[in-house]
């Protein structure tokens, strides 16, 4: 699987949402993802991606849509 699909695979079971055709959209603004959700994010992108993001150099205006999501775990 590739990095855009686990994200987006990651991204659905936090939020029981198909985020296929809404990658734009701002996962904070919406309601879909919560401090708590944002923590599990980070996780599930360290263990299934190798991705580290410390919580404290988290900003969310970097982190607020899946294409930017998939951005920074191809980074």
């Amino acid at each position: 699987m590739d990095t855009k699909e686990t994200v987006l695979d990651i991204l659905a079971t936090l939020t029981g949402e198909d985020w296929h055709h809404a990658l734009d959209d701002d996962l904070f603004a919406s309601g879909m993802l919560d401090s708590m959700d944002t923590v599990q994010l980070l996780l599930e992108l360290q263990d299934q991606l190798g991705v580290t993001v410390p919580v404290s150099e988290f900003d969310r205006s970097e982190w607020n849509t899946p294409n930017k999501i998939i951005a920074k775990a191809q980074a």
